[in-house]
């Protein structure tokens, strides 16, 4: 069999933060949708010890896509290893690491390697390689290097709000409800309008205008993903309203004994001040098949140590985003239950 051709770059980017921050960011898979610009969605399926598995949705290109990656960890060298799952056991996937070295005065540098098969430009247009590349993996590390020299005070400016209500009707209604997204502005006097694209079943983008407390009106765009066997939604607005610069959260519907629990659970992360000066991450792209250089577009990271977020932020705009994710998310919550519970009035026969 012949060996397998593969595409190898290297991305890096010098930050003015401790080692340890920057790797705890990368390590820290399941808060990336909140922090990282291209990441939707992380699952974890496995978390054993120094080994994970997760599943990871992103945009590239304006396109959700989705995939399973496992990764490595060791904290002693500050080396993250991933190899990227695919469908076909005989067919290898995008393989690469994180590493954090530690600079002088403090800082340090973050390199990203990865090595995409050449196999996979035969499926895959090179020009979309290069693109997700050149968009993504430096928005990602510019993420990455805004967050770490923001460490110290990032928990100040993130706000989190969760919602509970209690509904006497079918979880599977109440779930309709929250999945019908398109059908919301016709209920919700704050959403004007909204605009559905879902070309994969589960996979929903959004884009709305929303009408601000002091009359204006923001356009957001959002993606969310499904899962009505596990009663979740979960979703991020890539383009938030003004005040903030990050959206996520997750609807649930959870049937017991009683009833069921409708859980609305909202993160924002409000604007920072400027912190040290931005550069450009570094890239050097090195291809062994002579074709254009591809890498994994959108595969890791995540929050910094001591950044667990608050039922409000510390000052500034924070109190009043989280009034309004709070009571957006009671009035959702409410037309929810009232769809359930009236359509179980509807169809229960009198006496």
């Amino acid at each position: 069999m012949p060996e397998t051709a593969f595409h190898h770059t290297s991305h890096r980017v010098d930050i003015a933060a401790p080692a340890g921050v920057v790797y705890g960011l990368v390590a820290d898979a399941v808060r990336w949708p909140l922090f990282l610009t291209p990441t939707v969605h992380v699952e974890a399926l496995d978390l054993e010890g120094a080994d994970q598995r997760l599943r990871i949705w992103a945009l590239a290109c304006d396109d959700v896509t989705s995939w399973v990656t496992r990764r490595t960890l060791d904290p002693a060298a500050r080396r993250i290893d991933f190899r990227q799952e695919v469908p076909g056991p005989s067919e290898p996937g995008v393989t690469g690491s994180w590493v954090v070295e530690e600079l002088p005065e403090g800082s340090s540098r973050l390199t990203l390697r990865s090595a995409l098969p050449a196999s996979a430009t035969r499926t895959t247009p090179a020009s979309w390689l290069e693109r997700a590349e050149h968009d993504d993996l430096l928005a990602l590390l510019a993420d990455l290097k805004h967050l770490a020299e923001r460490w110290a005070t990032l928990d100040e400016h993130i706000v989190a709000v969760e919602e509970t209500l209690r509904v006497d009707g079918p979880a599977e209604l109440a779930y309709d409800f929250l999945y019908r997204i398109e059908n919301w502005p016709a209920q919700l006097p704050r959403l004007t309008r909204l605009d559905l694209v879902e070309e994969t079943p589960g996979i929903q983008q959004v884009r709305m205008d929303l009408l601000a407390d002091d009359g204006r009106t923001h356009t957001a765009r959002g993606v969310r993903v499904c899962f009505p066997h596990g009663g979740r939604i979960v979703y991020k607005l890539v383009e938030p309203p003004a005040s903030t610069v990050a959206q996520a959260g997750e609807w649930s519907v959870e049937p017991d004994a009683s009833g069921v629990t409708l859980r609305g659970r909202h993160q924002a992360v409000l604007r920072c001040p400027d912190g040290p000066s931005d550069t450009t991450p570094d890239t050097e792209p090195r291809t062994e098949s002579g074709t254009a250089p591809g890498t994994e577009p959108r595969t890791e990271s995540g929050t910094a140590p001591g950044t667990e977020p608050r039922t409000a932020s510390g000052g500034g705009a924070g109190p009043e985003v989280g009034r309004a994710l709070g009571r957006d998310s009671a009035v959702v919550l409410g037309l929810a239950r009232r769809y359930a519970q009236s359509a179980v009035r509807v169809i229960t026969p009198k006496p």
